[in-house]
């Protein structure tokens, strides 16, 4: 009888220890698993923030793109200050182009927040005064004396060299920017994304913030 109850006894202990064992590894996978989620999504945010705000994020490569167009409105003085010497240039064309540049200059866009409204608005602003500068260069070509003006033509050197860069760096905004977009777009990076407010990018900022360029004294 009591060899019985000791046997019954030592299996219910026997039955506790595998339950206790049971819950411990039960308890073990389920942090482990938490643990594997927690590293999973860290690395996914990880890699959203690297592609948005990164030394390659599209935040920082728009800094390249807004600084090509600033760079190109610092020389737009210098260069009606040297059209102006020749006083029978058409007035209008350079009216034209000092108040497309204030108004290009007006318009800044904040690359966390560009939506595609404001990126039209920069956009077209700045189309405006690349139409404007044309004009000028268009109706610079009745004049030979101020085609061989030296200022004259190192600054629309200048300007060239800055349009292509103002290209270049526009390419590679949308190219990060596109990248940042396709990440964020697939599953399951959106879910996360959308948990998080990572929202998708515009493709285009001009800030106020650029060298100035030497004047052109007559």
């Amino acid at each position: 009888m009591i060899a019985k109850k000791e046997k019954r006894t030592k299996n219910k202990t026997q039955n506790t220890h595998m339950k206790n064992k049971g819950c411990l590894i039960a308890v073990a996978v389920l942090v482990l698993v938490v643990v594997l989620s927690g590293l999973w999504l860290a690395g996914r945010y990880n890699k959203m923030v690297e592609l948005r705000s990164g030394e390659n994020g599209y935040e920082k490569v728009w800094a390249d793109v807004q600084a090509q167009y600033q760079r190109r409105s610092d020389l737009i003085p210098n260069l009606v200050a040297t059209v102006k010497g020749y006083a029978d240039f058409e007035q209008k064309t350079l009216t034209d182009v000092v108040e497309a540049r204030a108004k290009a200059t007006q318009i800044t866009v904040d690359p966390s927040q560009l939506s595609p409204a404001a990126l039209e608005q920069f956009q077209s602003a700045q189309g405006e005064l690349s139409q404007a500068l044309g004009r000028l260069m268009v109706v610079a070509e009745r004049y030979p004396d101020l085609k061989a003006n030296q200022n004259f033509l190192e600054l629309q050197s200048q300007l060239e060299g800055t349009e292509n860069r103002i290209s270049v760096a526009r390419q590679r905004f949308n190219q990060a920017a596109s990248a940042y977009n396709a990440y964020i777009l697939k599953f399951p990076s959106n879910l996360i994304a959308g948990m998080f407010g990572f929202d998708r990018a515009t493709l285009f900022q001009a800030d106020e913030s650029a060298q100035a360029a030497p004047k052109v004294e007559f």
